[in-house]
C-alpha cells in the first residue's frame, strides 16, 4: 500500500486574480490597458462627431494637391507647382539636417567646455562657467532671435564686396563670403562625376521623389569599407598586446588605409570645388547657407552644449580622484589620463542625461519658425494647415514624425550606452 504526502492540489478559482500575487500585475495591465482603448476609443468617436457637425471628415488627400508656396532653404527639388507632400517631405528633411548638425556641434562643444570647467587654470575655468552659465539660464528662443539678429544686421550687403570697405572682404583666401543674405561656401563638384538616380516611389508617394548622388554613394561606401579595414586592423593589434603586451603602432596604417583609397576616388571621379563669386547683385556659384539656417544651428548647438557641459562635468567628478592619481603615478599625462581612463568610466554617467539633451535639441528645432526657418513645423504645421484647413491632421502628421524621430533617436544612444556601460558579472 502506497501512502502519498504531496498536498492536495486546488484547481484555479477566479479570487486568485486579485489575491493571489502571481497573477494580480497581469489583472491590473489587463485592466489598464482596457481603460486605455476605451479612453482612444471615447476621443476617436467624439472627434469624428464634432468633425461631422463642422462638415469635416479625416482625410489626407490634401498631401496630394498644389502647395502654392515657395521654400527658401531646401535639400531636395522644389516649388510652388509641388505637392504639400513633398513640402512636409521639405521640412522633414530641414528638421534632421538642423537637428544632426546640432547634436554632433552641441556635443563636441559640451565636452570641451566641460572638460575646460575642472580645469586648475582659473581664469580657463571662469570663461568655461560663464559660457554655461550664460547660455542655459537665458531662454533658447531669445538665443535664436539674438544670432540671427546678428547675422542679418551686422554683416555686410553682397553690394558691399564692390568698394573698398574692409569688412566686406572674402574670407580663407577669397573662397567663403558672409553677408547679410547668407554664407557662401565652396561647392563640391566633380568632372568625372558619375550622375544621379532618380528614386520615385509608386503610387500616392508618387510626388516624393529625389534623386540620389552615385558619387556621394561611392564615397560613403569606400569610407565604411576603409573604417572595416580599420577595424580589423586595430583587433589584429589587440590580440598582438594581449599576447606579448605590446601594442603594435597602428596609427599611420589606420591613416593611410582611410585616405589612400578616398583620395585615388576623388582623384578618378576629378574632384574640385566651385567657388562663389560676385556677380551684378548678388554672389552665384557655391554652396548658400542661410542666415536662419545658421543661427537656428548657432544657437541650439550653444544651448544644448551648455547642459551637456555639466553632464560632462558631472561624469568625469563621479569617477574617483584615485584613478588621476594611479594614471599619473604610472607616468601618463594629463590628456593621456583624460581619454583613455577618466572618459571612458563617466561614460556611464554621462550617456543616459545625454539622450535626454539630444532629444531637447531635436524638439527645440521647431522654434525654427521664429527666424523663418522652413522645418516641419513650418511648412506642414503652418503654412499647409492655414491652407488647407486640415489642422487636426496637419498638426498629428508633425506629432508623429517628433514621436518617431525622438523614438529613433532614443534607440539609438540607448544601444550605445549598452555598449560603453561596464559589463559586470
Amino acid at each position: 500500500m502506497t501512502i502519498s504526502t504531496d498536498p492536495p492540489t486546488q484547481g484555479f478559482r477566479l479570487s486568485q486574480l486579485i489575491y493571489d500575487t502571481r497573477y494580480r500585475s497581469y489583472t491590473i495591465q489587463v485592466i489598464a490597458a482596457i481603460l486605455i482603448v476605451l479612453g482612444l476609443s471615447w476621443l476617436a468617436s467624439n472627434t469624428v462627431e464634432n468633425l461631422t457637425a463642422l462638415g469635416k471628415s479625416f482625410s489626407l488627400d490634401f498631401l496630394g494637391k498644389r502647395s502654392g508656396y515657395d521654400i527658401n532653404q531646401r535639400l531636395i527639388e522644389y516649388d510652388s507647382n509641388s505637392t504639400h507632400g513633398r513640402a512636409a517631405l521639405v521640412g522633414i528633411l530641414n528638421t534632421l539636417l538642423v537637428a544632426v548638425l546640432g547634436c554632433v556641434t552641441a556635443l563636441i562643444l559640451g565636452v570641451f567646455f566641460g572638460v575646460l570647467r575642472l580645469s586648475n587654470n582659473w581664469i580657463v575655468s571662469r570663461l568655461a562657467s560663464v559660457y554655461v552659465e550664460g547660455f542655459r539660464n537665458v531662454p533658447l528662443l531669445l538665443w535664436i532671435i539674438a544670432i540671427f539678429a546678428v547675422m542679418t544686421e551686422a554683416t555686410p550687403s553682397p553690394r558691399d564686396f564692390r568698394g573698398d570697405d574692409p569688412a566686406a572682404s572674402m574670407l580663407l583666401g577669397d573662397t567663403v563670403a558672409v553677408t547679410n543674405r547668407g554664407t557662401y561656401v565652396p561647392e563640391p563638384l566633380f568632372a568625372n562625376g558619375l550622375g544621379d538616380v532618380a528614386v520615385n516611389p509608386p503610387g500616392v508617394f508618387s510626388d516624393l521623389y529625389f534623386e540620389i548622388s552615385l558619387d556621394l554613394v561611392v564615397i560613403v561606401l569606400t569610407l565604411i569599407a576603409s573604417f572595416l579595414v580599420v577595424k580589423l586592423v586595430n583587433g589584429r593589434a589587440a590580440r598582438i598586446q594581449n599576447a606579448t603586451g605590446d601594442r603594435p603602432n597602428t596609427f599611420w596604417t589606420n591613416l593611410a588605409i582611410i585616405v589612400v583609397p578616398t583620395g585615388l576616388l576623388l582623384w578618378v571621379l576629378g574632384f574640385y570645388l566651385g567657388y562663389p563669386e560676385l556677380k551684378g547683385f548678388n554672389f552665384q556659384g557655391g554652396t548658400h547657407i542661410r542666415n536662419s539656417l545658421l543661427a537656428l544651428w548657432l544657437s541650439l548647438s550653444l544651448y544644448t552644449g551648455a547642459f551637456i557641459a555639466e553632464i560632462v562635468r558631472g561624469g568625469i567628478q563621479s569617477v574617483s580622484k584615485g584613478q588621476s592619481e594611479a594614471a599619473f603615478a604610472l607616468g601618463l599625462r594629463a590628456n593621456r589620463t583624460m581619454s583613455l581612463i577618466i572618459l571612458p568610466q563617466a561614460m556611464r554617467v554621462i550617456i543616459p542625461p545625454l539622450i535626454s539633451q539630444f532629444l531637447n535639441l531635436a524638439k527645440n528645432s521647431s522654434l525654427a519658425i521664429a527666424i523663418g526657418y522652413m522645418d516641419v513645423r513650418s511648412t506642414l504645421g503652418g503654412i499647409t494647415v492655414n491652407q488647407t484647413g486640415r489642422e487636426l491632421e496637419g498638426i498629428l502628421l508633425v506629432g508623429i514624425f517628433y514621436l518617431l524621430l525622438s523614438l529613433i533617436i532614443s534607440t539609438g544612444m540607448n544601444w550605445f550606452n549598452n555598449r560603453v556601460k561596464l559589463k559586470e558579472r
